[in-house]
């Protein structure tokens, strides 16, 4: 099996990639999952603009990719002929999205347009097409239904990022492809280099330095351990299943109890964090006050099996503790 993944080098990509590396290795990657047993070994692709930021680079090819031009896909998917396709690459700074439409549009939309274009050129030449697994979000929903949310609820976008991610879903079911969306909350994990931040690192390292932190209390979501996430991607590759699943952390909270629990995991002075209302931040996207997701699809079809939040951290903290030798 060839599996191609686009965004490579951000927190999902990087995890996919690993945890494929392990697999090949015979090895059991982060998670809590019953893993399929590769009978083969994988061949793995990692593409994404510039150069490749990974830490490891062996075992798996790598080619820059910019999945907006249209060009660029068609000369990379023909050249690999992937099986799965794993589409990981998006514009995610909602409040980015609201200002710069016209690059939201070409990252989340017309990019998406770009891979299902050369998966089903492959397919009229070759006769067979890639499995495409396309990564969505839990903002195409207004968070007004007041509970968690199964696949079949209908979006309902808030914001400009989150119309183009719905508009990109449309994209991928109108195909004639083997086609899987998987949806996510709140993605949290360590990058090679920590060269990015997401909210947990955020806040433990706010609290480290006792900065006083405004967090809002009216927004609630379920965040996602970026290694739970991977295995979710990997094992509907690995089973080919097909269809939308909510893949995501199984505790949902307040973004305010979010970090106190970061707060408390590292037995952190919780007094620098001031609750406050999301009206008053003036935030140019608007987003969902509830998500949060039922998860049994994914639990039973695929085999997922997330970590409660404290696990997570504490997957972090490992984690953390290597970086710093």
């Amino acid at each position: 099996m060839k599996v191609l993944i686009t965004g490579s080098n951000g927190l999902l990509g990087q995890k996919i990639i690993y945890a494929l590396l392990k697999l090949n290795k015979g090895e059991q990657p982060i998670g809590k999952c019953k893993w399929p047993n590769v009978e083969a070994a994988l061949t793995i692709i990692g593409t994404s603009k510039g150069e490749n930021r990974l830490i490891e680079q062996n075992g798996y090819a790598f080619e820059s990719l910019d999945i907006a031009q249209k060009d660029q896909v068609q000369q990379v998917i023909e050249k690999y002929r992937p099986d799965v396709i794993i589409n990981t690459a998006a514009m995610t700074n909602v409040d980015a999205c609201e200002t710069q439409k016209e690059g939201c549009w070409a990252a989340n939309v017309t990019a998406v347009q770009n891979l299902v274009d050369a998966c089903q050129g492959l397919k009229a030449t070759t006769g067979i097409a890639p499995q495409l697994i396309h990564l969505s979000t839990d903002f195409i929903f207004d968070g007004a239904k007041g509970s968690a949310y199964v696949e079949t609820d209908q979006p309902n976008p808030l914001s400009y990022y989150a119309l183009s991610k719905a508009e990109s879903e449309k994209i991928v079911q109108a195909s004639n492809l083997n086609w899987t969306i998987i949806r996510t909350i709140i993605v949290y994990g360590i990058v090679d280099h920590m060269s990015r931040s997401n909210i947990v690192l955020w806040a433990k390292d706010a609290l480290t330095k006792g900065n006083a932190i405004n967090v809002v209390d009216d927004q609630f979501r379920s965040p996602t351990l970026a290694e739970d996430l991977a295995q979710g991607c990997i094992l509907a590759a690995l089973k080919h299943k097909t269809g939308i699943y909510h893949v995501s952390g199984k505790d949902i909270m307040s973004v305010l109890e979010l970090v106190q629990r970061v707060g408390r995991f590292w037995k952190l002075d919780l007094s620098p964090i001031k609750p406050i209302q999301s009206a008053t931040l003036n935030q140019a996207a608007k987003r969902p006050p509830r998500t949060g997701f039922i998860i049994e699809k994914a639990m039973n079809e695929l085999g997922y099996v997330p970590h409660s939040f404290e696990e997570g951290l504490e997957v972090l903290a490992q984690q953390l503790s290597v970086n710093q030798k």
